[in-house]
C-alpha cells in the first residue's frame, strides 16, 4: 500500500477528527529525565507549541492529545500538568507515571498521589515496567494502585512487554471496575507472533481491557506488513471500540513525521465503518480519558 493510500483510508472510513491518546512532553532544563541522552537524537526541551506544530501536519484534524509522563518524579508531573491547563486540548487529559520507590509507599497513586491531592486533573496513571518480573510480582503497591484508581474513575496504564501481557490480564481480573489500557500493543516494535496474539487474547478476555495503536513503526523496510499483522489482530480481539490511535509523538519522530505515522496506521487498519474508525481514531479515547469532548 502506498504511503498515501493511509490517508485515503482515514477520509473513506469518514472518522471525527483525531484525538491522539498517547503523546509526550519534557524539557530537560527544567526537569530530570532519567532516560534522556543526546545520542537518542530527541530535542531537549518538547512543548505545546512543538505539538501544534506536529499535529498540524495531520491528514485529519487532531482535536486532543493525551500527554503522558515521559519520567517519574513529581516535579515533571507538576509541569505537565500545567502545560495542559495552560494549553489544552493539545496537550489535554494527563496520564502521570506509577513511582513507589522509598517515600510513596503510604500512597496509592505513588510519587503522583500528591499532585493528585492538590486537585490536578488527572485523567490515569501509567505502570511503565517491561524490565520487571513478567508476573508483576516486583511491582509494590500494584493492587492498591488499581483500587485507587478504579474507585477514582481513573485509567491505569501498562508499559509492559508481550510476557507481562498475562499478568495485565489477571490483574484487570481481580480489579473488574477498573479500566486498562496497554499500550503499543504490549508489542511495541516486536515481532506480533502467536504467543503475542495469545497473551494479548488473554488481555482482550476482561471487557474493559482497551490497547494503544502506538509505538508500533520502525524504520525497517517492511514495517508495513508487521505492523499491518499487529495492528488486525488487535481489531480481531479486541474490537475497534477497545482499540485507541496513539502517535508516540516525538519519540515516532525518530522513525517518520507525524503525518506518516497517522498515514500508516490507518494504512495497516483494516477497513472500518465509520462508527468503527471514529471509535479508533477518537471515541475511544474520548469515553476513557474525557479528551476532545
Amino acid at each position: 500500500m502506498a504511503p498515501h493510500d493511509g490517508a485515503d483510508r482515514l477520509v473513506g472510513d469518514r472518522t471525527d477528527g483525531i484525538v491522539d491518546a498517547h503523546v509526550h512532553l519534557w524539557d530537560t532544563a527544567a526537569m530530570r529525565v532519567s532516560w534522556f541522552r543526546d545520542d537518542l537524537g530527541l530535542p531537549a526541551r518538547v512543548g505545546p507549541d512543538d505539538l501544534a506544530r506536529a499535529v498540524a501536519t495531520s491528514p485529519l484534524p487532531v482535536r486532543a492529545a493525551v500527554a503522558v509522563q515521559a519520567a517519574d518524579t513529581e516535579g515533571e508531573a507538576r509541569w505537565l500538568a500545567r502545560q495542559a491547563a495552560a494549553h489544552g486540548p493539545l496537550p489535554g487529559p494527563v496520564v502521570l507515571q506509577y513511582d513507589a520507590r522509598p517515600g510513596h509507599d503510604d500512597a496509592w497513586a505513588g510519587m503522583a498521589q500528591a499532585v493528585i491531592d492538590d486537585g490536578v486533573a488527572v485523567a490515569g496513571i501509567r505502570l511503565a515496567v517491561p524490565g520487571r518480573a513478567a508476573d508483576l510480582s516486583d511491582v509494590a503497591g500494584l493492587d492498591a494502585l488499581c483500587e485507587g484508581l478504579a474507585a477514582t474513575g481513573r485509567v491505569l496504564e501498562t508499559l509492559v512487554r508481550p510476557e507481562q501481557l498475562p499478568a495485565v490480564a489477571v490483574l484487570a481480573g481481580r480489579h473488574p471496575g477498573l479500566d486498562v489500557v496497554v499500550c503499543h500493543l504490549g508489542l511495541g516494535a516486536g515481532d506480533p507472533d502467536a504467543s503475542w496474539r495469545d497473551a494479548l487474547a488473554a488481555v482482550a478476555a476482561r471487557p474493559r481491557a482497551h490497547a494503544k495503536l502506538s509505538g508500533l513503526h520502525t524504520t525497517a523496510p517492511h514495517d508495513a506488513a508487521r505492523v499491518a499483522v499487529a495492528a488486525r489482530a488487535a481489531v480481531d480481539l479486541l474490537g475497534p471500540e477497545r482499540l485507541l490511535f496513539g502517535s508516540d509523538w516525538p519519540m515516532s519522530a525518530r522513525v517518520a513525521p507525524y503525518a506518516q505515522v497517522v498515514e500508516r496506521t490507518a494504512a495497516a487498519l483494516p477497513v472500518l465503518d465509520g462508527a468503527a474508525a471514529t471509535a479508533v481514531w477518537s471515541g475511544t479515547a474520548a469515553r476513557l480519558y474525557g479528551a476532545g469532548r
